[in-house]
């Protein structure tokens, strides 16, 4: 009964200490069309690398903006990523240069087809269901704090 205690102690703190980490991002109001986005920021170097590790749910209508310093043709994985996510790639205005779905627990480099300013993970999907791609603007995006 202790050690069943204890395992539970531990995960709750784990959870916890999870939440309390995902909570330090802020938020940022998106549009894709009539569909609503709240996007987490992370601008920093350090936000970035984190991203969505070790994350079990998240809702529907969450994602996260990762906000580069410099226009480039950026890549991302999925090492101890535990949800499957889409990510777009977007220009300096918002605008999707392509979009790649990414599974969890691997190194593959999911990367931009051109320079891009912005990565926006969602949901697995989640692009693909509402029929966004190549061309379509995120709008709200010129909110966005400057990456560093």
């Amino acid at each position: 009964m202790f050690v069943r205690m204890l395992l539970w102690a531990t995960l709750l703190t784990t959870a916890v200490s999870g939440l309390a980490q995902q909570a330090q991002l802020p938020l940022l109001e998106l549009f894709a069309g009539m569909h609503r986005i709240e996007a987490e920021v992370a601008a920093t170097s350090d936000s970035r690398q984190i991203g969505m590790m070790q994350r079990t749910i998240m809702p529907p209508q969450r994602g996260m903006l990762f906000v580069f310093p410099e226009v480039a043709k950026h890549c991302m994985w999925m090492r101890n990523t535990l949800l499957p996510l889409s990510v777009a790639f977007l220009d300096e205005s918002g605008r999707i240069i392509n979009v790649e779905d990414m599974q969890p627990k691997t190194e593959n480099n999911h990367c931009a087809t051109k320079p891009a300013r912005y990565a926006l993970e969602m949901n697995l999907g989640w692009f693909r269901s509402r029929g966004l791609g190549a061309g379509f603007s995120i709008a709200g995006i010129e909110k966005a704090p400057s990456g560093r």
